[in-house]
C-alpha cells in the first residue's frame, strides 16, 4: 500500500514573513479576500499587522470574525455568507486553530456547495472541489491547522466536535512569522504548546506511522519540548522553535492520523469547552500509559528526544516510565492542570461513547473501549 504526503503549495517561515501575503496573493491573480480571524485577535491589533498590509498594497478584503474559541457549525454558516457577499475569491485565515478551522470549512463549502449542511463534512467527506484558496497565518505555536488537512468544528446542539479529513482543505500557502505570535499569554502558549506536543506524540505511534512521518515526529517532540518552557516565559527565540516544531508535528500528523488523546480531548471540549490543548494535556501522561504495551520500542526514543539520558541502558519498563514521567513534568513546569473537576460521574458513559466514535480513535495503537476512556476520564476527576 502506498503512503501518501500532502503539504502545503508555499510555505514561509522566520520574522517578516507575513511581508509575503500579498506577494502571493498578486501572483495567484486573487482579487478580493475574506480576511477571518477572531475578535479578540482584532481588538489587540494583531489582525491589523496582516490588514495593514492589505490597505497599503490596495488589495480588497472584507473581514469575518464572528468566531468562538471552539468554533461552531453558526460561525461556518455565517462565514459561508459572509465570502459570498463579499464576492471574495480566496480567504486569508489569521489565528489559531479557530480561526484556520473556521476558514477550511467555509472554504470547502463554497467550492462543494452541496455540502452545505456542515455536519455532512464529519469524517471523510467526498468532496469533489478543492476549497477556496487559503492562505493561512498562524497566531498561535501549537495547531498546525495551517499545514494540516483536518479541521474541528463544534456541534452546540448535540454537545460534541466532530472531525473533518479533507485533502480538499490544504491551504495553499502558510506563513508562519513567530512576530504574529508574540503577543500570546502565558497559558495560550503552554496549552497549544502542549498540543503541538501531543500531535508529535501521537502520531509518532500511531497506526499509520512511519519513516517519513517518523522522522518528522521525532525531531518535532525535540524542539518543542526543549524550547517550550522558554516560549512560555516570552523569549522570543523559544516562540521562534516553537514556531517551527509545532508546523513540522503538523507535516507529520495530517498524513498519518492522531490517537485517542485527541478523542477524549475533543469530547471534553464540546461537553465541559475545556480548551482544546488542556485537555489533550491533561490526557497524555494517561494515555501514554495506557498505550505503552502497544508502542516497540518508541517510547525509547521519546525520552532521547525528550532530553533523557541513558536511554540505551534502560529496560523497556524503564524507558517508558522516562518517556511519561518526562511529558508529565514538561506539562507542569508550563502550568498545566493535572486534573479537571468539572468531569462528572454521571457524564462518564457519553464522553466514553463520544471519544470512542470520534474520527481520531481508529489510529490509536492500542484498541480503546468504552470502559477504557472511562478509566482514563475517571483519573483526571478531582480525588
Amino acid at each position: 500500500m502506498a503512503n501518501r504526503f500532502m503539504l502545503n503549495e508555499t510555505s514561509y517561515h522566520g520574522h517578516g514573513a507575513i511581508e509575503e501575503i500579498v506577494n502571493e496573493a498578486r501572483a495567484r491573480g486573487f482579487k478580493k479576500a475574506l480576511v477571518c480571524s477572531d475578535p479578540d485577535l482584532v481588538k489587540f491589533k494583531v489582525t491589523a499587522k496582516v490588514t495593514a498590509l492589505l490597505d497599503k498594497a490596495g488589495l480588497p478584503y472584507e473581514l469575518y470574525d464572528n468566531i468562538k474559541p471552539n468554533p461552531t457549525i453558526e460561525n461556518v454558516k455565517g462565514g459561508v455568507e459572509a465570502c459570498k457577499k463579499a464576492k471574495a475569491d480566496f480567504i486569508i485565515a489569521i489565528g489559531g486553530g479557530s480561526s484556520m478551522d473556521t476558514a477550511k470549512g467555509i472554504a470547502i463549502i463554497i467550492a462543494n456547495p452541496e455540502f452545505a449542511d456542515v455536519r455532512s463534512l464529519e469524517g471523510v467527506a467526498p468532496t469533489k472541489h478543492p476549497c477556496l484558496p487559503i492562505i493561512a497565518v498562524p497566531t498561535t505555536a501549537g495547531t498546525a491547522a495551517e499545514v494540516t488537512i483536518n479541521y474541528v468544528i463544534t456541534d452546540i446542539e448535540r454537545k460534541r466536535k466532530f472531525v473533518c479529513v479533507d485533502p480538499h482543505d490544504m491551504p495553499i500557502v502558510a506563513v508562519v512569522d513567530p512576530d504574529m505570535m508574540a503577543t500570546m499569554p502565558k497559558g495560550l502558549t503552554a496549552s497549544t504548546g502542549m498540543d503541538a506536543l501531543t500531535h508529535a506524540i501521537e502520531g509518532y505511534i500511531t497506526k499509520a506511522a512511519w519513516e517519513m512521518s517518523d522522522m518528522f515526529h521525532l525531531k518535532a517532540i525535540e524542539i518543542i519540548s526543549h524550547n517550550l518552557p522558554a516560549a512560555v516565559k516570552g523569549e522570543m527565540k523559544g516562540r521562534e522553535e516553537m514556531a517551527l516544531g509545532q508546523y513540522i508535528a503538523g507535516m507529520g500528523f495530517s498524513n498519518v492520523g492522531l490517537g485517542i488523546d485527541h478523542s477524549m480531548a475533543h469530547t471534553l471540549g464540546a461537553t465541559y469547552d475545556v480548551p482544546h490543548g488542556v485537555a489533550c494535556a491533561m490526557l497524555l501522561p494517561i494515555v501514554m500509559e495506557f498505550n505503552a504495551p502497544a508502542t516497540g520500542e518508541k517510547y525509547r526514543e521519546i525520552a532521547r528526544a525528550m532530553g533523557v539520558k541513558n536511554v540505551d541502558k534502560m529496560t523497556q519498563e524503564e524507558y517508558r516510565k522516562a518517556a511519561i514521567e518526562a511529558v508529565r513534568k514538561l506539562s507542569i513546569e508550563v502550568g498545566i492542570p493535572t486534573s479537571c473537576p468539572a468531569i462528572k460521574e454521571a457524564d462518564l458513559d457519553f464522553l466514553a461513547k463520544s471519544a470512542v466514535a470520534d474520527a481520531c480513535a481508529p489510529g490509536n495503537p492500542r484498541p480503546a473501549s468504552i470502559d477504557d476512556c472511562k478509566m482514563m476520564f475517571r483519573r483526571l476527576m478531582v480525588k
